[in-house]
């Protein structure tokens, strides 16, 4: 029996429903809408099971891994992995001239580039948006978004 990782089920739930919630600039919406996962982490094959299914509006979703910052290509998300947490400033080298949302889960990194960190409250998934992170690639940040976010900066 394979057991089911159910905080990384939540985790790329919340991201399919931010890539509603959030508007990439023009050059963005055509192509595939990459998402890349850097280090090891149970969110990887839950973002592969539902790329093949789901799109984003009508994009085709891709999930690529990278082992290192160094690998980043551009994507739409990039999610830090905990165990690649400390590459933060690498990380934030590699996408600064794309329009990528910053995705992590570790606690402060909202306050050194992150746009989204996922956080657990109460026993309950949620995430904290840095919204100045977001705007700073030029993304649009929904008001939905905004009101459904742990905190807010």
């Amino acid at each position: 029996m394979v057991s089911v990782d159910t905080n990384s089920k939540m985790k790329a739930i919340f991201i399919m429903n931010f890539t509603k919630l959030i508007e990439w600039p023009q050059p963005y919406r055509q192509g595939n809408f990459v998402v890349g996962v850097i280090g090891d982490s149970p969110l990887y094959p839950e973002l592969v099971k539902m790329s093949k299914t789901k799109k984003v509006a009508n994009q085709s979703l891709q999930v690529v891994k990278f082992n290192s910052s160094s690998e980043i290509q551009k994507c739409h998300i990039i999610y830090v992995s905990r165990n690649k947490s400390e590459n933060m400033n690498a990380v934030l080298e590699k996408v600064k001239q794309n329009s990528t949302l910053i995705i992590t889960e570790k606690n402060g990194l909202v306050d050194k580039g992150a746009g989204i960190n996922f956080i657990v409250k109460d026993n309950r998934q949620k995430f904290e948006l840095n919204k100045k992170n977001v705007e700073k690639y030029k993304l649009k940040v929904s008001s939905n978004l905004v009101s459904l976010a742990f905190t807010v900066k």
